[in-house]
């Protein structure tokens, strides 16, 4: 007598289950990430900042130093973790292998449950310090290799000013004074299989002039093609600028370098075209925007928002103004992070 076929491991009805279950946590999940600064005197501590995060769904966040109570509270969460090597540690960094590695030691092997995803050697690092960035990124590359970590990319992320051309994106290319290091990190990132972090603010390209364009071309608003570059059309200025940046990359050999943009966002007051209406408009519109990635490259942008809080330490005007939260954790205006 033949065996009795076994019965199925889930039913029809339970798969229906199992499959609803997951859309729900994949619609609840952000589908970028936040800037957590600490630039002011007034902001919740580190562990209830991660609680918010939990709450609102974001899956990873960035750091621009390893704050030890940010790392404490992110442990064992799951929460991934791109943290910075600020810009003042960079000439040690760069002179000794062995400081990198105590800075490995000291800010990331101390941290096991934190899931590290990027180590940003410098943030923006001025003309004047360029030349320790590689020597510190090739450095702390061995220190994580060393420790068993790897997986962990080394990378640094650059400011908007170091593109000197932003349209049309197929024109893209790096300033003459960006040129001159870009070429370095580039071959690095090449080699390592790292990502180059930007922060690209559409915001300082409109209001500055820069493309004598509409500020729905920022804004994600324009209801048709702006910018018709060859067979692809942009409809809005964080996909050229995007675009500009992999051609500006591709001239340095970076044909393999993935970017990522490491802020974005858009200030609610402090200057021109600073609104609550303008910053939920472009942000609400970024988080839609980015799992369609760009016309060249239509696939996932992965993004970060600037920022978590308005921080009160810093300069006065628009950099005061960019949080999606006021530092007693209400929100500024309604955002919703998932796609």
């Amino acid at each position: 007598m033949a065996a009795a076929a076994a019965p199925p491991f889930f039913s029809g009805f339970d798969m229906a289950l199992l499959l609803g279950v997951l859309a729900s946590i994949l619609a609840r999940a952000a589908s970028v990430g936040v800037c957590y600064g600490t630039s002011g005197d007034n902001l919740p501590p580190a562990s209830t900042v991660v609680g918010m995060l939990r709450e609102n769904g974001f899956t990873v966040v960035r750091l621009y130093w390893p704050d030890p109570a940010a790392l404490a509270a992110l442990a064992g969460t799951g929460i991934k973790v791109v943290v910075g090597a600020p810009n003042d540690v960079l000439p040690a960094l760069a002179a000794s292998e062995s400081a990198a590695a105590a800075w490995v030691r000291q800010n990331i092997q101390a941290h096991p449950l934190v899931t590290f995803r990027y180590v940003v050697v410098g943030n923006e690092v001025p003309a004047g310090a360029t030349a320790h960035l590689v020597p510190a990124m090739e450095n702390v590359h061995a220190a994580l290799a060393a420790a068993g970590l790897g997986h962990v990319k080394v990378t640094t992320a650059i400011s908007q000013g170091t593109i000197s051309v932003h349209l049309p994106p197929s024109a893209g290319e790096f300033t003459e004074e960006a040129r001159s290091f870009m070429g370095y990190v580039v071959s690095f990132l090449e080699r390592t299989r790292a990502p180059l972090l930007a922060n690209l603010y559409p915001y300082f390209v409109y209001t500055l002039g820069l493309g004598h364009m509409d500020m729905s071309f920022a804004l994600f608003t324009s209801p048709g093609t702006v910018v018709q570059d060859g067979e692809y059309g942009y409809q809005n200025l964080f996909d050229a600028t995007v675009d500009a940046l992999y051609t500006a990359v591709a001239k340095l050999g970076g044909s393999r370098v993935r970017v990522v943009v490491s802020e974005t966002g858009w200030p609610t007051a402090g200057g021109a075209a600073a609104s609550v209406e303008n910053a939920m408009a472009y942000n609400q519109n970024l988080v839609r925007h980015v799992r369609k990635g760009t016309p060249r490259r239509p696939r996932r942008v992965e993004a970060y928002v600037f920022a978590m809080f308005n921080e009160n330490l810093k300069e006065a005007g628009v950099e005061q103004n960019w949080g999606l939260f006021y530092p007693n954790m209400e929100r500024v205006y309604p955002i919703t992070f998932g796609a």
